[in-house]
C-alpha cells in the first residue's frame, strides 16, 4: 500500500496542496516545540534524578529502584494508554498529562527546597510522571497524522528522531549543571517544560482525531481489537519484529560497551563521550533522514539497516573496551532515524485513525519491553564471557531478525 492511501482523515487529503509545508505547518510546529522542551525537561530529569536519591539515601539500589519505577510504570501504562488515546478526545488528553506532570514536578521541586523530599515522595511523583508520559507520547504519535499531509509524515517523524537524539545530547549535561546550582533547579526547569507545552498543544487549531462516529467499546475489548489489527497486518507484523530486536540491540549494545570501558579503568568522562558519540551519531542522521528517505526505497532501507547495523556492532565487538568501540555504533545508528521515520510513517498510513493509539502502544510496548530486557541480558553475557563474545550476540541478533521481517510472508516491501 503507498503511503498515498492514507485513510480520510489524514492531513492534506481534504485540502489538498494548500496545506503548507512543514515548517510553515503553524499546528504541527506547535506540537513539535511544546514537546522540545518537555523532553528537555525530562532528560535533565533523568540524570538529576539519581543523583538526588544519592545524596538523600547513600544507596546507588535505591537510586536505581526510582529508574526501574518509571520504567515499569511506562510499560504498565502503555496499551491503556492506546485505549484512552483512541478514545477520548487527543488534546485534552495532553493537556490533562502536562497538568499532573506540571503539578507533579513542582511539587517535587518544593519538596527539595524545603528538605521535605523522602524516598516516598520522590518514587510517588516518577510513576506519576511516567504514567502521564506513556499517555501523552501515545496520543502524540497518533495525532501526528491528522496535522501534516500524508506525503509530509516521512519528514515529521524525522523531525521528532532528531528531537530525541538533541535532547540526549543536551539534556543530561545540562540537568547535572543545573543540580550543581541548585538541587531543586532541575525538577523547577521539568514543572515549566510542561507548562509550556500544555500552552502550545492548547493553541493547536486542527482536530486531532477524526469523529467518532461508534459508541466506544469497553476498555479490554478496545485493547484486543487493537491488537488483533497489530498482529493481523503482515507490514505491521514486520515492524515488530524489526522494532523490538533492533531495541534490544542497541540498548544492549550500549549497557556493554559501558560496562567494558569501566571495567577496563576508562575514566568516566571518557565514557560519558562514548555516550556522546553515540548520541551524536542518531542526531546526524535524524537530520538527513528526509533526504536518504526519498533516495533509498524502503526495501533496500531496511536490508542496509540491518546488514549494516550487524557489521558495525560486530566491529565494535572488537573494539570492546576502548573508547572508539562507539564510533561504529554511532554510523550503526546513523540510519535508524531514515528507518524509523520511513516505517513509523507507513505504520500511520495503514493505521485507521480509529486504532492509531492501540496500534502505536502496541509497537512501542513491543520495543520497550525488549529494550527493558537488554541490560540483565548485557550483564548476564559479560558476567560468563569476555566483552567480545558476550556482546557478539546483538549484532547476531539484528541480523537474525532482520533476515526474518523481510521474509515474512504476505509483507510486500515493494508496496511500502
Amino acid at each position: 500500500m503507498s503511503r498515498a492511501a492514507v485513510g480520510e482523515g489524514a492531513a492534506g487529503t481534504a485540502d489538498g496542496d494548500r496545506s503548507p509545508g512543514l515548517w510553515r505547518n503553524r499546528d504541527f510546529n506547535l506540537l513539535w516545540s511544546g514537546q522540545c522542551l518537555s523532553d528537555l525537561g525530562g532528560a535533565m530529569v533523568e540524570l538529576a534524578l539519581p543523583l538526588l536519591v544519592l545524596q538523600q539515601t547513600g544507596s546507588p539500589a535505591q537510586a536505581g529502584l526510582v529508574g526501574t519505577a518509571g520504567l515499569v510504570t511506562t510499560l504498565v501504562c502503555r496499551l491503556p494508554a492506546g485505549v484512552l488515546a483512541d478514545r477520548l478526545d487527543r488534546r485534552r488528553l495532553m493537556i490533562t498529562c502536562d497538568v499532573l506532570r506540571l503539578a507533579g514536578y513542582a511539587l517535587l521541586a518544593w519538596a527539595v527546597s524545603t528538605g521535605a523530599a523522602s524516598l516516598p515522595v520522590i518514587v510517588a511523583v516518577v510513576i506519576a510522571g511516567a504514567a502521564a508520559t506513556a499517555v501523552f507520547s501515545t496520543a502524540e504519535h497518533a495525532s501526528v497524522r491528522n496535522l501534516v499531509r500524508p506525503d509530509q509524515l516521512t519528514a515529521a517523524v524525522a523531525r521528532n528522531e532528531a528531537r530525541a537524539y538533541a535532547v540526549a545530547l543536551s539534556g543530561p549535561p545540562l540537568g547535572g549543571l543545573l543540580f550543581g546550582l541548585g538541587r531543586a533547579l532541575p525538577f523547577l526547569g521539568n514543572a515549566l517544560s510542561h507548562l509550556l507545552s500544555l500552552v502550545a498543544v492548547s493553541l493547536i487549531r486542527r482536530p486531532l482525531q477524526e469523529v467518532r462516529r461508534e459508541a466506544p467499546q469497553p476498555a479490554a475489548v478496545s485493547a484486543i481489537q487493537g491488537l488483533r489489527f497489530l498482529l493481523g497486518h503482515p507490514f505491521l507484523r514486520a515492524l515488530l519484529v524489526i522494532a523490538a530486536p533492533l531495541n534490544m540491540a542497541f540498548t544492549g549494545m550500549i549497557f556493554a560497551m559501558t560496562l567494558a570501558l569501566l571495567d577496563a579503568g576508562v575514566a568516566p568522562a571518557l565514557v560519558g563521550l562514548a555516550g556522546t558519540v553515540f548520541a551524536l551519531g542518531g542526531f546526524l542522521g535524524a537530520l538527513v533522514a528526509p533526504a536518504l528517505q526519498r533516495r533509498l526505497p524502503l526495501p533496500l532501507l531496511m536490508k542496509l539497516l540491518c546488514w549494516t547495523t550487524a557489521a558495525l556492532m560486530a566491529v565494535s565487538t572488537l573494539l570492546a573496551g576502548t573508547v572508539p568501540a562507539a564510533i561504529p555504533l554511532a554510523a550503526a545508528v546513523f540510519l535508524g532515524p531514515t528507518a524509523n521515520a520511513a516505517l513509523f510513517a507507513h505504520q500511520a498510513a495503514v493505521t485507521p485513525d480509529h486504532l492509531q493509539g492501540r496500534v502505536v502502544s502496541g509497537v512501542l510496548l513491543a520495543a520497550g519491553s525488549a529494550a527493558a530486557l537488554a541490560p540483565a541480558l548485557a550483564g548476564a553475557l559479560l558476567a560468563r564471557f569476555s566483552p567480545a563474545p558476550a556482546m557478539l550476540v546483538f549484532p547476531v541478533l539484528v541480523a537474525l531478525a532482520g533476515c526474518a521481517a523481510l521474509r515474512m510472508k504476505g509483507c510486500n516491501w515493494r508496496e511500502a
